[in-house]
């Protein structure tokens, strides 16, 4: 039987990496798998980048294992967890573990190198107002504690410049994850070696840095040791440049310009696209760079789809409970939650802590289950009103992905929040599914314009629509006592951690 040529979409994350194996001509899903990571958690978030790639493979092998019928993959892309710095040595192994995006213990060196370049100046350079998640605040507090580390270091690459690496043997990255490191021009499209003087030092940073490609550029074509590990035959599978985790789910979503895109997983992500750049002076949008040339504004949290976990922790429930409970809640404002239970990223308070106000005698177990759903919602709709600020469209419909999309409260309290409808893709995994449309285009030899034409084509279709509901609630007195407390000095004064 002949195989059916297919690609497949790797999205590794920061809980696992998950591959779709989809069916080049039509995007037709055949299969998929996943495979977990090692758990990391703030304020010292960090992994081994050789977990990554045995979580890939395994993920990878069961996956094509899946397909019914035989498959031959003609190419891959990669996509991954944003700002995170992997440093490897002459021989490409890795010299420590990968510190991750929601590592926060280089908030100190970035903002002495704030002091230095200045907020504004840096901002309208790169795109965006740093925080410690961005991958140079993490290169400056290796430069600081570990010199010898830094020193032993060949390569400066991102989590999926990594296992781009490790396909490839090549050294690239792509303008979606770049933007999100603090130090890549994202308009010029080119690194800023002054900025990493100041961060770890003067090094012959053009040798360190990987090349940044093109949308459709490909990467190069997997290595053979590569190919054995995975279980895979021919010497001309291509790789696609990849890209940043909510990038790619964007592109796999098919949204257009002024789309709302929110993302619920283990950070919260509230993001449109933009042909034009944006900057926000008060540091709230990332003006980072999507997988078509453009940009992709958003606003990124710390703390999402986890809160609900600790929720049904605390409640003696599960997941499924939780939501149960938060829907039961009575038409009341409170209790509300500010959910920066291990700092925030936006805002930029790495030390804060969480607070749960207005608890009263009569508070109930489904008024605190709701609270801790809504407050993840009510983060990411002070970051829908920031953009919004800054002259961004967000004219278009609401669209919910991620773990934390599965619930039923939480979709439901978010179209009350919006006070309109709340859409479901049939997409399981957006952001493999988005390297996968990705990984079709460059098997193709397409150009941009194909590339958005082909995400366009597999766009998935409505699964859900959710409403809002006659809640009888005063959002509006909601949504200003939440912002009352969350501006709070008080979050910030705890015990240090």
């Amino acid at each position: 039987m002949t195989a059916n040529p297919v690609v497949l979409g790797v999205d590794s994350s920061t809980q696992s990496c998950k591959v779709e194996v989809r069916e080049l001509a039509t995007g037709r899903l055949l299969a998929r798998a996943a495979a977990p990571h090692p758990e990391a958690y703030p304020p010292v978030s960090e992994q081994h980048p050789r977990a990554w790639v045995a979580a890939f493979v395994t993920a990878a092998r069961e996956a094509l294992a899946r397909c019914a019928d035989p498959v031959g993959v003609r190419a891959i892309a990669v996509a991954a967890q944003c700002h995170g710095l992997v440093l490897l040595d002459e021989l490409g192994e890795p010299v420590r573990p990968a510190k991750l995006w929601n590592d926060t213990t280089g908030a100190g060196e970035l903002a002495r190198l704030a002091q230095w370049i200045g907020w504004d100046t840096w901002l309208h350079r790169i795109g965006s107002t740093p925080t410690a998640a961005f991958t140079i605040a993490k290169l400056a507090w290796i430069a600081e504690h570990e010199p010898a580390v830094l020193d032993r270091a060949a390569a400066v690459l991102l989590p999926h410049d990594f296992l781009t690496y490790w396909l490839t043997g090549e050294a690239v990255t792509d303008r979606s994850d770049a933007s999100g490191t603090g130090y890549f021009d994202s308009v010029a499209a080119e690194w800023i070696p002054q900025y990493l003087d100041l961060a770890a030092g003067p090094r012959d940073w053009a040798a360190l840095l990987p090349t940044v490609l093109e949308p459709t550029e490909p990467a190069g074509t997997v290595r053979s040791g590569a190919l054995t590990e995975l279980g895979l035959e021919g010497a001309d599978i291509v790789v696609a440049p990849g890209g940043g985790d909510q990038h790619a789910a964007y592109l796999g979503l098919g949204l257009d310009d002024g789309d709302q895109y929110f993302g619920i997983g283990t950070s919260g992500v509230i993001a449109t696209s933009s042909r034009e750049p944006v900057y926000d002076p008060a540091g709230m949008v990332d003006g980072v760079c999507d997988l078509t040339g453009g940009y992709l504004p958003l606003v990124s949290t710390l703390n999402a789809a986890r809160v609900g976990d600790i929720a049904a922790r605390l409640l003696g429930t599960d997941l499924a409970g939780l939501a149960d409970l938060a829907l039961s809640a009575a038409g009341t404002v409170g209790p509300v939650l500010v959910p920066f239970l291990d700092g925030e990223r936006k805002p930029d308070r790495p030390h804060a802590r969480g607070a749960l106000a207005d608890i009263t005698s009569h508070t109930t177990r489904a008024e605190l289950a709701r609270a801790f759903v809504e407050g993840p919602l009510l983060s990411l709709m002070t970051g829908r009103d920031r953009l919004a600020d800054c002259g961004v469209r967000l004219d278009g419909a609401a669209v919910a992905v991620g773990g934390g999309a599965k619930s039923p409260a939480t979709l439901a309290l978010l179209a009350d929040l919006l006070d309109d409808e709340v859409l479901v893709l049939d997409a399981e995994e957006a952001t493999a599914r988005g390297v996968c449309v990705q990984a079709a285009a460059v098997a193709g030899g397409a150009d941009v314009a194909g590339l958005v034409d082909l995400a366009k084509a597999w766009r998935p279709d409505v699964r859900l629509r959710v409403g809002p509901r006659d809640h009888g609630r005063d959002l509006s007195a909601l949504r200003g006592r939440w912002a009352e407390l969350a501006a709070s000095p008080v979050l910030d004064s705890a015990v240090p951690r």
